[in-house]
This record gives structure tokens, C-alpha cells and sequence, in this order.
């Protein structure tokens, strides 16, 4: 697969922003993430949502353009109109209780104790991780498996679905070996 413009996307938890600033930096390539134009920057983050409107003109106006990228991250609900920008969508996978494992590592990471039983991030990181584990469930309201699969189903590009359990290096690998005629799975 040679460098175009590249969508990675899946779970929150399934390495879409690791993957994807792996792979532009193999290319030598802009990265960017759908969160930092999904929010608005605040403290504490991810508090404040941009108007989807706003979204997209950020988007156009930093990278959209350009004949190569890659963006990782959730389009599904509100980047429909980035769609016909799409050269190849990728999409991760990951076993649920290692990718909820993967989440709360990263909370703790990032916020350390604010996270604990009466810390500051207490209840918004008890929220978060309620949210993301309702992803694999087919009644489930917000972003799930069952959205995305028809989000997917609905796309002009081709799809590479990978399992995000294998090593960035290895991901990275199968990407580049990818020829993007058909959708496959990995």
C-alpha cells in the first residue's frame, strides 16, 4: 500500500491513534487525531465538544487537502462528509476485556490518582469506562460494533480489518503489504 489518505478507526481502546501515528510516521505523513478536533481543549479534557460544522472546517483547513494522510479515530455520527476524502479505511479490533484493560491503563497513565475514589476525575473516568465497555453490546446506544459495522457496510473505499492484539510493527507490516482492491480481513 503506498501512502494516501487513510482512515484508522474502531473502539476507543483498540490502538486506533498508536497505529496511526506509526503508519504516518512510516510514511513521512501528517497524523491526525479525530479527538483533538472532536473537543474543545479544556481542563480537565475531553469536556467540551466542538460543533460538528466547526469540526470539519478545523479538519479542511489543517490537513483534508493534502494527497496523503492519516486519521484515526471515530467519524461515525458526524464526519460523514469526510467520507469521499477516504482512499482506505482500517479497521481494529481488539478482545473486549484486553482493550477495557488498555483504557483503564491509559486513564491511570494520564491522570494518576485524580482517578481514585474521591479524586477529581473519579466520576468522569467511571463514566468514560462504563461507555467503552458498552461498545460490544448490540443494544448499546453510543458508539458500538453494531454502528460501526453499518457504517462500514455503507463505505465507497476499501476496508482492512485488523486485530489490534498483534504489535504495531506487525500491523504496520500488514498494511504496507495490503493492496487496497478489496476489503480483508487480518
Amino acid at each position: 500500500m503506498k501512502p494516501q489518505r487513510v482512515h484508522i478507526t474502531g473502539a476507543s481502546g483498540t490502538g486506533t491513534t498508536t497505529l496511526g501515528r506509526a503508519l504516518a510516521s512510516e510514511w513521512s505523513i501528517p497524523h491526525a487525531d479525530v479527538d483533538d478536533y472532536f473537543w474543545e481543549p479544556t481542563e480537565p479534557p475531553y469536556t467540551t465538544k466542538r460543533d460538528p460544522h466547526t469540526r470539519l472546517e478545523l479538519m479542511d483547513a489543517v490537513f483534508v487537502g493534502r494527497k496523503a494522510w492519516v486519521l484515526s479515530g471515530s467519524l461515525l455520527g458526524w464526519g460523514e462528509a469526510l467520507i469521499p476524502n477516504l482512499d482506505a479505511v482500517i479497521f481494529l479490533t481488539l478482545e473486549p476485556t484486553e482493550r477495557l484493560g488498555r483504557l483503564k491503563e491509559r486513564e491511570r497513565q494520564r491522570y494518576g490518582d485524580r482517578i481514585d475514589a474521591g479524586g477529581d476525575l473519579e466520576a468522569a473516568t467511571s463514566e468514560f469506562l462504563s461507555w467503552a465497555a458498552g461498545y460490544d453490546d448490540p443494544n448499546f446506544l453510543g458508539r458500538s460494533l453494531v454502528f460501526h459495522e453499518d457504517w462500514l457496510s455503507k463505505l465507497p473505499c476499501p476496508i482492512l480489518r485488523l486485530d489490534s492484539g498483534r504489535s504495531i510493527s506487525d500491523s504496520v507490516a500488514a498494511i504496507l503489504k495490503w493492496e487496497p482492491a478489496e476489503q480483508h480481513h487480518l
